[in-house]
Formats: C-alpha cells, sequence, structure tokens
C-alpha cells in the first residue's frame, strides 16, 4: 500500500433504528417546516401533486402550524427541552448500544421527517466505516406511508454514495413473539397499578385513508393480526381494535378512534383501557390526542374511567425485542 493512501475506515456494521419525526421546539416556525416535509411526501398524501402543493402552501401551511403547536406544547418536555417521541427514540438507541458486545456495531437513530435526517445519520454512519446497514423503521405494522417511505429516503440517499453499504431491513415486526409479549406484559403492569376493572381495551392504530388499502396497502391487516394475537395471550378483557389520527374530508379506514370513544358509554362501555401498539414511541398522537382529547371526549359523552397504557418506549422487554430485531441478520 501506498503511503500517501487515503486511510478509509472499513468493517464496521451499521444499526439504524428510524422514528417518524419530531419538529425541533413549539416554536410556529419549527411546526410549519416539520409539516411542510411531512405533507410533502408523495406517499403520505396520494393526490394531485400540482393541487396538493396549492393547498398546502396557502392554507394548510398557513393555517395548521399553530393548531399543532398548541397540541405539541401540551406533551413538551420541559426539562429535557425535546418532544417524548425524540426522547424515547435516544432512550431506545442508548440502551442499544449498552446492550450491545460488538465493538465493530455502531448503533444511531434517524428521523424520516425533521432531525436528525436519514440522509446525515448514513452518511456519518459511511463515514464511520460501516460497510453492512441494518434499518429498523420503528413500525411494527408496515405500510407505504412509514416503512416504504423511510426505505425510499434510504435508497436515495445510497444512489449517491461512490461505495455503497450492503443493505437489510426489518419491513414489519408486527407478530414477533417478542413485541407481543412486551404489549401483554405492559397492559398487565397497567392493569395493577390502576384500582378499578376495565370494561373493554381499545388498541387505537393510527389511520390511513381506505383508498390505499384497497390499492393493495396491507397496513390494515397486520393491524388485525397483532390484536389477534395480543388476544390470544390476553384472556382479562375483550379487545377491539380503531383507528386514529384521520387527516382530510376522504374515508379512512374504521371504526374512528374518536367516533367509538364517543358512543362507548351508551354501549355500557364505560371504563376502559386504552393501547396503542402501532406506535414504539409516546408521541402527540398517544398523550395528546387520545390521552388528552380522547379521555375528555370519553368523559364528557358519559365514560367513568378512562387510562392510556403507554407505549413501549424504552421498557426492558422493548429493547430485546429492538436488539432480536437486529441481531444475527445474514448479508
Amino acid at each position: 500500500m501506498k503511503e500517501d493512501h487515503p486511510k478509509i475506515k472499513y468493517g464496521k456494521t451499521g444499526v439504524l433504528l428510524v422514528n417518524l419525526g419530531t419538529p425541533d421546539s413549539t416554536s410556529w416556525l419549527d411546526i410549519r417546516k416539520y409539516l411542510k416535509e411531512f405533507l410533502s411526501d408523495r406517499r403520505v398524501i396520494e393526490v394531485n401533486p400540482f393541487i396538493w402543493k396549492i393547498i398546502l402552501n396557502l392554507f394548510i401551511l398557513n393555517f395548521r402550524p399553530g393548531k399543532t403547536a398548541k397540541a405539541y406544547k401540551e406533551i413538551w418536555m420541559k426539562k429535557e427541552n425535546m418532544s417524548p417521541l425524540r426522547y424515547y427514540t435516544t432512550r431506545q438507541t442508548e440502551k442499544l448500544r449498552k446492550k450491545n458486545t460488538d465493538e465493530d456495531v455502531i448503533i444511531d437513530y434517524a428521523m424520516r421527517y425533521g432531525n436528525p435526517s436519514i440522509r446525515s445519520v448514513l452518511n456519518k454512519l459511511q463515514k464511520q466505516g460501516c460497510e453492512k446497514l441494518i434499518i429498523l423503521p420503528l413500525y411494527p405494522q408496515y405500510a407505504a406511508a412509514t416503512t416504504a417511505t423511510v426505505c425510499d429516503e434510504v435508497y436515495k440517499t445510497l444512489m449517491k454514495m461512490r461505495w455503497q453499504p450492503s443493505l437489510h431491513v426489518v419491513p414489519h415486526y408486527e407478530s414477533n413473539k417478542l413485541y407481543i409479549k412486551a404489549l401483554v406484559n405492559s397492559l398487565r403492569e397497567k392493569l395493577n397499578e390502576i384500582d378499578w376493572k376495565p370494561d373493554l381495551v381499545v388498541a387505537s392504530y393510527h389511520g390511513i385513508p381506505k383508498k390505499y388499502f384497497e390499492k393493495g396497502d396491507p397496513y390494515h391487516c397486520y393491524c388485525q393480526k397483532t390484536t389477534r394475537l395480543i388476544i390470544e395471550s390476553f384472556h382479562e378483557i375483550p379487545i377491539i381494535t380503531t383507528f386514529q389520527s384521520r387527516f382530510g374530508p376522504q374515508e379512512w379506514l374504521q371504526p374512528y378512534t374518536d367516533k367509538t370513544f364517543e358512543k362507548l358509554p351508551s354501549d355500557g362501555k364505560k371504563k376502559i383501557l386504552v393501547i396503542c401498539p402501532g406506535f414504539a414511541s409516546d408521541c402527540v398522537e398517544t398523550l395528546e390526542e387520545i390521552n388528552i382529547q380522547g379521555k375528555e371526549s370519553f368523559l364528557e359523552n358519559g365514560g367513568e374511567k378512562f387510562d392510556l397504557v403507554p407505549c413501549l418506549n424504552d421498557r426492558d422487554d422493548h429493547i430485546d425485542l429492538l436488539q432480536n430485531l437486529t441481531n444475527n441478520l445474514n448479508f
């Protein structure tokens, strides 16, 4: 080897956890910047791009940031000065690093929208000598608007690399035994904390437009499968599946979580426990939409007791799952 040959790091494996993303702060401008990136994704919004660009820039990005900022302020972690989603994603990464005993494995995280970006972290991993990449989108149930768009961004970044690493993507883990076990554990732990027995457990997943499902997206089936597997291990209380966070006038997957909350008390279900299996970390959708707005609606319509099971977050059994999903993968 010539003495003037540049030193190149090699022989490492990079493990990248990828979550949805979060604004950098609750300021109007940061919220707007985040929403613009998120809602400009053609995987997320499948409408005529020219028409959508007009709607997005003239209307949504002028009015929605204020409402979204209010929601984030309700759940923002002031001491840490970050959103719960960022906090728990960093904690998951830190705990996974501690469990790792292989010096040739580098573990990091990125956000699909916002910071740190997938592009920046992949470039950093390459400079650290990662010849192999394991990408773990933190979405248990595959959907084109979540897992696929993470893959899109990974592929776009690799297209510009002269020396591309080999690649493995964990596409979904809706039926992984460790995942189901962790969810059931979290349910039972919450039941031991409260002094009342729920009439029903509502498993609320993020929704997608119904037309995405009709075009072949498997997300709806994966959500139903997760609930079925939870039920097989958890017989104490009946469980139903609902879908939250719909956006716009079109029909989304049903039953809708918010409408279900409004109706349950009149059906005699006045004490409910809610779990959100599709979210790896607590976020604005679980803490504000469900545990604040949803709870208020349920109680106003005659409900008596309402509680939320925390997402798996940085639980030890969740970290065991993440380790299992990223270990011993053959290239």
